[in-house]
């Protein structure tokens, strides 16, 4: 199975939504953020052809990613798993990653530090952030349907500007 660890992303200012009274749940993309998005997304279809479960986060930043990632796949379905949320322990995400067995590869959208975080445990064991990802940012994993932390292979690490230039 190859796991495809994408960050969100650009979102609007922290601060400045914040002062909204909004909760942070609910933080979205900003234009430019989905502009950049949707180039990364044409960038990630030279990575992985296809995608056999798109997941992400149930924040909102996240899932207008995932929506973009959707939409340059040809309008794949969503699903939003909690286990992506920040803060979330990894070993949950595990559980809802074996259940997906049958799938080549899957997609899912996530947040920093926990989606660096993640793929430094599944590939080392170790529960800190050793592979941060920027926003676009994407790692590809490879591991089997089974495996534990620790056992995960790194495929490619792919900042942003580079999903970039490979989607034009």
């Amino acid at each position: 199975m190859q796991l495809l660890l994408v960050r969100h992303g650009i979102a609007e200012d922290r601060e400045k939504f914040a002062a909204t009274g909004e909760d942070d749940s609910r933080r979205p993309l900003t234009k430019q953020g989905k502009w950049k998005m949707e180039q990364i997304a044409q960038g990630l279809r030279r990575v992985a052809r296809s995608i056999d479960v798109l997941a992400t986060s149930p924040l909102t930043r996240a899932r207008q990613t995932a929506e973009i990632i959707a939409s340059a796949y040809g309008d794949l379905d969503i699903v939003s798993v909690p286990a992506l949320a920040p803060d979330s322990p990894f070993d949950r995400f595990l559980t809802w990653l074996r259940r997906q067995r049958d799938a080549e590869i899957v997609a899912v959208v996530g947040h920093e530090p926990h989606i660096g975080g993640l793929a430094t445990w599944l590939l080392t064991g170790l529960t800190d952030s050793r592979t941060p990802l920027r926003k676009g940012g994407a790692c590809l994993l490879e591991l089997e349907p089974a495996a534990r932390a620790g056992e995960a292979t790194l495929v490619a690490m792919l900042p942003p500007a580079l999903l970039r230039r490979l989607g034009d």
